[in-house]
């Protein structure tokens, strides 16, 4: 049985705390971590080459029922968000090496999905994000 009202905290537009700090130009979404300002997470976020491949995978969200995933593929990686329940929805990711789910209400995952629209522009302020993230790459071993 299907239960369908989900008790899980999730990320929420309306949420007392600010959870998101911003989504980059390459649509990394960048959050305090469960709204702690201490703790900053970059989750891989969808850039849509068209219009028509925007359209396209919002359809395909908005279809998902509960127990279903997508996958988005990006340059680098995949963006995972599976259909809890009719109104909670996860970004898989990891932190410390371990499997977690990033829990959001529809409308705040809805949101942050139309960040992918070719047309969209990301705030001056979050330009800044993108380059704390090209400064993470270099800071990486380039072979593992």
């Amino acid at each position: 049985m299907v239960q369908s009202l989900t008790l899980a905290p999730r990320y929420r537009l309306d949420d007392e705390s600010t959870w998101l700090v911003g989504i980059d130009p390459s649509r990394h979404y960048w959050l305090h971590l469960n709204g702690d300002p201490q703790t900053q997470i970059v989750l891989p976020g969808f850039i849509a080459s068209s219009g028509m491949l925007w359209k396209q995978v919002f359809k395909q969200f908005r279809s998902l029922q509960p127990g279903e995933k997508m996958t988005i593929a990006r340059t680098a990686g995949v963006l995972n968000i599976h259909c809890v329940s009719s109104n909670c929805y996860a970004i898989a990711s990891e932190i410390d090496n371990a499997p977690v789910w990033h829990l959001f209400d529809r409308e705040s995952l809805e949101s942050l999905l139309m960040s992918a629209h070719p047309d969209w522009i990301c705030a001056p302020t979050d330009v800044d994000l993108g380059r704390r993230m090209i400064e993470r790459a270099f800071s990486q071993p380039a072979i593992a």
